[in-house]
Parts: structure tokens; C-alpha cells; sequence
């Protein structure tokens, strides 16, 4: 079954090094996310990139210690994403996070598993 419909994609750009709560930060942002039910949550790992500070953040061969770029794209209504965004703001230092109304489709299986 394939069910359209309008949704917000929230964009969180922060360092792979960042932390909260003792844990790296992604993490803990997609454990949120999960506790508050959203639809659901990928983290990417950047290449390359560089932030409000100029600081180039890149993946050599050689380097022993990263602190690579990191996204997170959660989709979902924007009702349960405007509820995530006040943790957002308590747990976030240093990054940017970006919104936009976005037209999803959930495909889901009507057949049943045995």
C-alpha cells in the first residue's frame, strides 16, 4: 500500500564528536526521537565539511582522531516535529538545524507476515 501524504523534514547538522549526557549526540537524538515516536530517524557521516567557525572537518587516510560532520533527517507531521524542537534547543551546543515542508510516501506491506 502507498500512502502520500505532506510532511516536514527536520535537518540537524552537528560534529561527530559532540556529546550529551555523556553519549555521543546523534545517538542520543535518535533515542529521543524513537522515545517521542516519531516516524524515524537517519544519521549520516560526512566526508567533508566545515562549520560557522570556518574549521574544515575532512576524512584522510592518516588521521587517527575524526570529528567529522554528522546529519540527522527525521521525517515526519509537523506536529510531532515541532514537539521534538524544545529538546533540540537543550541539547544542542553547537550546530544548525534546518526544516522544510517536504511530500512523503509511506509504502507499507498489507500482507501478512507468518
Amino acid at each position: 500500500m502507498k500512502i502520500p501524504c505532506e510532511a516536514e523534514l527536520l535537518r540537524i547538522f552537528i560534529g561527530e564528536k559532540d556529546r550529551y549526557k555523556g553519549k555521543p549526540l546523534f545517538e542520543a537524538i535518535v533515542q529521543l526521537a524513537r522515545e517521542k515516536g516519531m516516524a524515524g530517524a537517519t544519521v549520516l557521516r560526512g566526508m567533508l565539511g566545515f562549520g560557522a567557525d570556518s574549521h574544515m572537518h575532512t576524512a584522510k587516510i592518516l588521521r587517527l582522531s575524526e570529528d567529522l560532520p554528522v546529519v540527522i533527517e527525521i521525517v515526519d507531521q509537523p506536529e510531532k516535529i515541532a514537539k521534538l524542537l524544545p529538546d533540540l534547543d537543550q541539547m544542542i551546543e553547537d550546530g544548525l538545524v534546518t526544516q522544510e515542508k517536504v511530500r512523503m510516501t509511506v509504502y507499507r506491506n498489507t500482507k501478512k507476515k507468518s
